[in-house]
């Protein structure tokens, strides 16, 4: 932005305030995603583009295949050494302002491919926002990791988070409500 001096001689201003705030606003509702989908989470990450969960509510809808128009990189599944410079390169076509999402827990931290082959996780080629676990995570965790990222973005939040699983899928076992129940506890 533009250096404004306001009245009291300080270079953070009432307009610059203002500006930042709308730019951030109008940012999070028009993302244009790339996805970089390489293994199996690519078949839940492409779920949440269908009716059902309709991604276009979030203004997310248009996937864009070139680097040079995308503000989203969408990192589904596992990444290969071989594909790490194809990875980074990419990123560093995108414009900035960029933001990367990393998909599912390979993408985040190498999943359990613990081997020479595998990168263990996004994090180590480039700067990653959002990180969804899961093996693959549901299309529900896509579309929080999503709110969350585009709630980073108007408050201009550039630190990583993590998406939390706060709540199990209707019907879900008996077992699994228990052990749910006993990890979002809070420690005393």
């Amino acid at each position: 932005m533009g250096d404004v001096t306001n009245i009291q001689g300080g270079e953070s201003g009432f307009f610059t305030t203002k500006l930042d705030s709308l730019l951030g606003w109008a940012r999070k509702y028009s993302l244009f995603q790339y996805p970089f989908a390489t293994a199996c989470c690519g078949m839940e990450f492409f779920a949440t583009a269908a009716p059902k969960y309709d991604l276009a509510r979030f203004g997310a809808e248009a996937p864009r295949f070139s680097p040079r128009q995308s503000d989203v990189l969408w990192v589904v599944g596992t990444i290969s050494q071989r594909q790490a410079p194809v990875l980074k390169r990419i990123y560093e076509q995108m414009l900035e302002p960029k933001w990367v999402i990393a998909f599912g827990t390979c993408a985040s931290c190498g999943g359990f491919y613990d081997n020479y082959a595998t990168v263990p996780g996004i994090d180590k080629l480039i700067p990653c926002d959002v990180y969804i676990p899961g093996c693959p995570p549901r299309p529900e965790a896509v579309l929080d990791g999503l709110m969350l990222l585009m709630d980073k973005i108007g408050r201009g939040d550039r630190t990583p988070a993590v998406l939390k699983n706060t709540q199990l899928p209707e019907g879900a076992p008996e077992h699994l409500e228990k052990l749910h129940q006993i990890r979002m506890k809070q420690p005393e």
